[in-house]
């Protein structure tokens, strides 16, 4: 049943296309067919590692893929085995059954990973463990036969993919350790103390399956237990590595009667009967109470001292860690594995595949300048992820972090400046709501709720307030860098131009909506002010300008006057299907479309793939470019079948023949584009392994999933051609230019009325104390 599991899931992986795009014109076949043929040896030449014995660290993963699939299951090993380096060990942590035989379980108890409470409702009890009593259901009350018959895993993070529960067995350890021809297994023993007070033992247990499994390493929290091991007659030194795992420190090791926080000063003793320590991250790379790294201890330098290697557990891509890693789970990796100083000797994970890929694929290629994939990075208001977006300090990151194109949404001003921000209200990206609440207003032409917008205040107040970090994902609980909540300035758009014009490979993409409501009833003329700034920037002719908006008067306006601008249509919608009249109306107008994510991989209910549109393969056929939008880093903003990892979303989705990445984290994007595992023709033995979008989905039993969303209608002619342009009303921008209360923090005309009137029954009263002093 294991292999049938094994298969399967490796069958997904193998059937990333079953047929051929070809561009027109272009018989090279897609990313997606390239990706499959990719075999061979390393990514490339062997890199000096900073570990005990200058070799790799290894990946340990954790009741396999747990991110996805219930902890300890079948599917979830053979996802670790499947996404993982060659040599990825699979974690068992052990549990005993009442005959004496051992399950894999995440916890000692079975109610928070298994439906025993549900299927044996009397079997509820209370035991004492490490000296606390715990109420629940047990193993040891159990056969091995009653468990494996009649009790199923479940999810044990209730954050994370429940549609997989009840479907999988548990497994022993031998079953696990068989999953591979060459088994690997790492058995960790959580409670041996426990299970000798209930007269089942461990180390018999281990004995008397030798001819099943032999376990790599074994790791416990319990000295008295790896002590008897190491004694044990039938202990292999040669083949079994003993690992002594440090608890929190302020938790009592049972045999020593010490904290753990006491014995890593006894490293020299811990050697006597382990070769290497298994502890929690902080013990290594603390965290202060304000989510920032502090320095790293010397535990790694001193316990490779004295001849220990240093295990390292507690990762999880979908848990925050520290924002110094703007949520991408590899760079937290590297940070333990590559960080110039010393190298934990193996991760223990929950996401193996992130893992494998800081240590196979970004640690090969620290530096790397040249992109492997042709496809764009594309800022989204610069590096947003760490820094107020569309200010100087979050565009001048996007350029470091290797973005090609940074980002520039123009807005206007009520004195007619125009600047980068991403929409014309200010609320929300900057802290105007204090500043200018009195300016709230409700404008339905640009969106259904009241703002406070660019264009009813003048440039000098805008310079007055703080730009704010956006948080999209802050209901789920995941801030971005609030140590630069309010960092930066926002700049006009020829101070944005002539940013750009410092780093001469970085293009730039000018944004403008709202032109027909600006021109129609401000009198502001947007197009003129960007094709002015443009002209006066004098760029580099070989940096890449792109003009992207949702009105196809606008990109009909840029077509006529600078034909070498590329432009962009956006779609800030989903989109499902674009029939071949549509797409050559497109083509009229745009050189390339601007899609969400879900335009290209919509998006289940129960927030996994559900398949792929054909959005890419209309756009290519009528010579449009498709850059997709909406990608970050947070976990929260991407579907569970891509495992919580940016890099797994990004290789999916340019196995789509996307042409381009719109990004709140160009670093990360920039970091997967150049590294030797996405080259197409790379011989590597591990590379990037995209998900088939919909391939999950078909696991899940119908029954547990909710009705189907209503199909996206397909676009039509009428969805994508707008009417012309407005003329510029006069009329409104000279009544614009006589209203003088915006200078001083006034609102619109009536508002200044009303300061007006004010100002007159102060002035009188003031000449009438004047009057009156003079006359005593």
């Amino acid at each position: 049943m294991i292999r049938e599991l094994l298969f399967g899931f490796l069958l997904i992986h193998s059937s990333l296309a079953k047929h051929l795009h070809v561009h027109p014109g272009n018989n090279k076949p897609t990313r997606r067919t390239r990706l499959e043929a990719i075999t061979g040896p390393g990514p490339g030449p062997g890199k000096k590692w900073l570990t005990l014995h200058g070799r790799e660290p290894l990946v340990i993963a954790q009741g396999g893929f747990p991110g996805l699939f219930p902890d300890s299951s079948g599917a979830g090993y053979a996802a670790a085995i499947a996404m993982g380096v060659i040599g990825t060990l699979k974690y068992c942590n052990l549990q005993l059954t009442k005959d004496n035989l051992g399950v894999c379980l995440p916890n000692v108890k079975l109610d928070n990973c298994t439906n025993a409470a549900t299927r044996f409702p009397k079997h509820q009890r209370r035991y004492s463990v490490n000296g606390r009593d715990i109420d629940g259901w047990f193993p040891l009350d159990f056969t091995i036969d009653e468990i494996m018959k009649e009790i199923r895993l479940i999810q044990n993070i209730y954050s994370r993919a429940s549609v997989f529960d009840f479907v999988y067995p548990l497994l022993q350890p031998d079953s696990v350790f068989g999953m591979e021809p060459k088994g690997h297994l790492w058995l960790n023993v959580q409670n041996d103390a426990f299970w000798s007070s209930h007269q089942l033992n461990v180390i018999r247990y281990i004995d008397e399956s030798k001819q099943y499994f032999v376990a790599d390493y074994i790791s416990s929290p319990e000295i008295g237990f790896l002590k008897a091991m190491a004694a044990s007659k039938t202990f292999d030194r040669i083949k079994t590595k003993l690992v002594f795992r440090f608890l929190t420190v302020v938790e009592v090791e049972p045999t020593y009667k010490e904290t753990y926080g006491a014995l890593l000063k006894k490293l020299a003793m811990i050697k006597t009967f382990a070769s290497g320590i298994f502890v929690p991250k902080n013990y290594v790379w603390p965290i202060g109470k304000d989510g920032y790294l502090q320095p790293a201890t010397t535990l790694v330098a001193d316990a490779h001292r004295e001849g220990l290697e240093v295990y390292v557990a507690g990762f999880a891509s979908d848990t925050f860690s520290s924002y110094n890693y703007s949520y991408d789970p590899e760079v937290e990796y590297l940070q333990f594995i590559d960080n110039s100083q010393f190298s934990v000797d193996g991760v223990v994970t929950e996401f193996p595949g992130s893992a494998s890929n800081a240590i196979a694929c970004l640690a090969q290629s620290p530096k790397p300048t040249k992109k492997v994939v042709d496809a764009l990075i594309i800022s989204h208001n610069g590096a947003s992820i760490d820094y107020p977006g569309c200010t100087d300090l979050a565009y001048k990151k996007a350029i470091n972090d290797g973005a090609d194109i940074i980002d520039c949404n123009v807005q206007m001003t009520k004195d007619g400046v125009a600047f980068c921000l991403d929409s014309a209200d200010l609320l929300g990206k900057t802290n105007a709501a204090m500043a200018f609440m009195d300016r709230s207003t409700s404008v339905p032409e640009i969106q259904p709720k009241n703002g406070v917008f660019t264009f009813d205040v003048t440039w000098t107040e805008i310079k007055s307030v703080k730009p704010l970090i956006q948080n999209p994902f802050q209901s789920g609980g995941l801030l971005r860098n609030p140590k630069s909540k309010n960092a930066g300035t926002f700049l006009k758009v020829p101070e944005f131009l002539e940013l750009a014009k410092k780093n001469a490979s970085t293009g730039i993409l000018i944004g403008i909506q709202n032109a027909a409501y600006l021109a129609s009833k401000k009198g502001l003329d947007i197009l003129q002010s960007v094709n002015e700034a443009l002209k006066n920037a004098k760029l580099n002719p070989k940096q890449q300008i792109l003009i992207q908006s949702d009105d196809t008067s606008i990109l009909e306006k840029f077509k006529n006057s600078n034909p070498t601008y590329q432009r962009i249509l956006l779609f800030s919608k989903p989109i499902s299907d674009a029939p071949k009249p549509v797409t050559d109306n497109i083509k009229k107008y745009a050189d390339a479309v601007n899609v969400v994510k879900k335009s290209i991989m919509p998006e289940s209910k129960i927030y996994i793939t559900n398949g792929a549109t054909k959005i890419v393969e209309q756009m290519h056929a009528a010579n449009i470019s498709v850059y997709v939008s909406g990608f970050s880093t947070e976990t929260l903003s991407m579907q569970l079948d891509f495992y919580s990892d940016p890099y797994i979303e990004l290789v999916s989705f340019i196995a789509e023949s996307i042409d381009g990445v719109i990004t709140d984290n160009p670093k990360t994007a920039s970091a997967f584009l150049r590294s030797p595992c996405v080259d197409p023709n790379s011989k590597a033995a591990f590379v990037f392994q995209p998900i088939k979008p919909g391939d999950y989905l078909a696991q899940v039993e119908p029954t547990v999933l909710p009705p189907a969303s209503t199909p996206i209608p397909p676009l039509r002619v009428t969805d994508v051609v707008d009417p012309p342009l407005p003329p510029v009303n006069a009329a409104a921008r000279k009544e614009a230019d006589s209203d003088k209360s915006g200078g001083d923090g006034g609102g619109g005309s009536e508002s200044g009325q009303r300061r007006m009137a004010v100002d007159v029954v102060a002035t009188m009263l003031l000449l009438i104390v004047v009057f009156f002093l003079m006359g005593c």
